[in-house]
């Protein structure tokens, strides 16, 4: 016959092991909002290009305009979380975007809170909330 205390112990057990197989870490997401600026993990500003079509999957910035604007770029395994989705690079590597906008850094900005790129042009613009 069971004890009182080992029944507790059971289902103290059987809980704790249905909550390991049901729990899901979210996937990381590669930007967050900073003093009113999105930012990258390394802390800079983050920014959009109007030329960039929102929700077509790709980045029209390659070549010498990425060397301006450098890709956030997304590990081979990213998945999308909540806003942020993947688009495809001319070079086939995979790049974060928010909303369908792909996202980029700016190569002038020297260090965190910068954002000098802002409204470069009147086609490039620092991601606010």
């Amino acid at each position: 016959m069971r004890t009182p205390n080992t029944l507790a112990w059971m289902t103290i057990a059987a809980l704790t092991l249905a909550g390991c197989t049901t729990y899901r870490a979210s996937p990381p997401v590669p930007a967050n909002f900073a003093q009113g600026l999105l930012v990258g993990t390394n802390q800079m500003t983050l920014y959009t290009f109007d030329k960039d079509a929102a929700g077509s999957g790709k980045s029209v910035c390659n070549g010498p305009c990425a060397t301006n604007w450098p890709p956030l770029l997304a590990e081979a395994n990213a998945q999308p979380s909540g806003d942020f989705s993947l688009v495809t690079r001319d070079d086939g590597r995979k790049q974060w975007a928010l909303k369908g906008r792909p996202l980029y850094f700016w190569a002038k900005d020297q260090k965190p809170g910068d954002a000098t790129g802002d409204g470069f042009n009147q086609v490039w613009h620092a991601v606010r909330p």
